[in-house]
């Protein structure tokens, strides 16, 4: 037997700017953040000669810290770039949420990055070159072992993000850049090591191979494992799940679920063989983060940005007369709630027009108080879209409100409940749209695509052919979610400020808020009705 030596791969995902253990909405602690992270990345090193460390993308948008950093300390240094050359990470992939805030954002911190960022699949439109950095680097052990990582990201983002966030970038098709430069580094770099970072997740069961998804395309990691030689570590995310397995068809795949709550950890096991490192072990797992204690030297990088942050949430920004709290979600989809009609109106008021769709994007929406802060805003509204409204016809109307109603099932005792595919394997809660400016109801014992029962406008049928504006986050508005219907519709106008904002700017010139709703939606089910 000859020499033995391990390297182990360390990966964190879909961070989500999450740094401090709490949640910004209760201030309450939590087994989130990139301080309880980094507790498990220095020991793990301590116990380990030869560690790696990887970022899989979604790293700078998503808490109230990164959105505020942005807005108002932007002259500063991007706090998660900051900690993450702190870490001395290895790598970065470019994740969809990269792009939320703009071009500029994201070019600045790539820019302040003292590690590469890997983006195989996003290519100048002109130059057919990685538009952020490389799309692969190559790390060498002290024992000589030549690991190779190599970057892709969804290239589903255009059916996401804002136009002008993408404006000059090709999304080449994740599948086909990664066999192409598997292969290609295989002939050139003489890798011992092959692993590919993937800013996407699972399409299949990974056990029976079916299909647990719409196969957009959007995730194709199964597709990966299945179907292309040449990869020996395959780290995911994008879904926020947690997953651990160490032979996927031969490949080691890893997901470390969200905002810091799990590490990644493949542990490989070399063996040299005459003169050359031979594979002979591969093992996969995850790293919870609950129990560990949040390395405080860390936090301390990045206090000025999070004391400035918390000052800005605890200010008040209106009041609301009457009840936005809410208490139950599933009832607050079924019937409509005074929370959801003023996102609603806000919405419609930003954007001129009569009809709107929104959604509750969690399982865990509070709706606003008596007095409202912009803590209670972010914590509402967690995404930083913009509003986009399209030119839609009846028929497209219908098709949506179509494939919201199949968000319910009724149970065995004749309840309304939420479908499992909304909840497994990514909750989805975001993909159920409510609607304002329209009469309608949903009959979810009748067979998918048949629910809708009732559909009008002003008190009159909405007919196939009607032309009806309609706002909607822009997200929705380039097909998330499976809505295709919206694909190549007109866009009317688009309103080009984050959601938050535009809420925030509401209340400034209406500091008092009537919480009030029109019932204009009912979901029933007939069987038990």
């Amino acid at each position: 037997m000859g020499k033995r030596t391990i390297v182990t791969i360390l990966e964190t995902s879909d961070l989500h700017g999450h740094v401090f253990p709490y949640l910004y909405g209760t201030m309450q602690e939590a087994p989130v953040g990139l301080s309880r992270v980094s507790t498990i990345v220095k020991r793990v090193r301590q116990e380990n000669e030869n560690v790696l460390l990887v970022d899989n993308g979604d790293l700078i948008q998503g808490t109230p810290m990164t959105y505020h950093t942005i807005r108002s300390l932007h002259e500063e240094r991007n706090p998660m770039v900051l900690l993450l050359n702190e870490l001395a990470y290895d790598a970065a992939v470019i994740g969809n949420h990269e792009f939320n805030y703009g071009i500029e954002p994201l070019h600045q911190a790539v820019n302040e990055s003292q590690f590469p960022w890997l983006s195989a699949n996003l290519l100048g439109e002109e130059s057919s070159r990685p538009v952020f950095g490389s799309p692969y680097v190559v790390k060498e052990t002290k024992d000589g072992v030549r690991v190779a990582i190599l970057g892709v990201t969804t290239h589903y983002i255009p059916n996401w993000e804002n136009p002008l966030h993408i404006q000059g970038i090709e999304f080449q098709d994740a599948y086909e850049a990664t066999k192409q430069w598997v292969a290609w580094l295989r002939d050139n770099e003489n890798p011992d090591v092959v692993i590919v970072s993937y800013h996407g997740g699972f399409e299949s069961d990974l056990q029976s191979g079916e299909p647990t998804e719409t196969h957009t395309g959007e995730n194709q990691g199964y597709k990966l494992c299945m179907e292309m030689a040449g990869i020996d570590v395959l780290l995911t995310g994008h879904q926020h799940r947690l997953l651990a397995k160490s032979d996927v068809n031969g490949v080691a795949i890893v997901q470390p679920g969200n905002n810091g709550r799990a590490v990644g950890q493949v542990e490989i096991t070399l063996e040299d063989v005459d003169g050359t490192w031979k594979i002979v072990q591969k093992k996969s797992s995850l790293l919870s983060t609950a129990d560990e204690v949040p390395d405080e030297e860390l936090l301390q990088k990045v206090n000025h940005y999070e004391q400035q942050t918390q000052i800005w949430l605890d200010k008040q920004i209106g009041e609301v007369q009457g009840d936005m709290i809410i208490s139950h979600p599933l009832a607050a989809r079924i019937r409509e709630h005074p929370f959801v009609e003023f996102i609603q109106r806000v919405q419609m008021d930003a954007a001129n027009t009569d009809v709107s769709n929104t959604a509750l994007f969690t399982n865990e929406p509070a709706g606003l108080p008596k007095k409202v802060t912009m803590r209670d805003i972010v914590s509402n509204y967690v995404y930083p879209n913009t509003l986009t409204v399209l030119r839609l016809t009846g028929k497209q109307i219908r098709e949506a409100l179509e494939r919201s109603a199949t968000y319910f099932q009724v149970s065995e005792n004749g309840d309304i409940e939420v479908n499992p595919s909304f909840c497994e394997p990514k909750p989805q809660h975001y993909n159920y749209d409510m609607w304002e400016g329209i009469e309608y109801e949903m009959d979810v014992s009748l067979p998918e695509g048949n629910r809708v029962v009732k559909l009008e406008k002003n008190g009159v049928p909405l007919q196939l052919d009607d032309q009806v504006d309609v706002v909607m986050n822009n997200y929705r508005a380039g097909g998330g979610g499976d809505y295709t219907m919206f694909k190549g519709a007109t866009i009317v106008r688009e309103v080009q400020i984050d959601m938050a904002e535009i809420l925030a700017n509401y209340f400034e010139k209406h500091p008092v808020v009537i919480a009030k709703c029109n019932d204009n939606f009912r979901v029933v089910c007939s069987k038990k009705d």
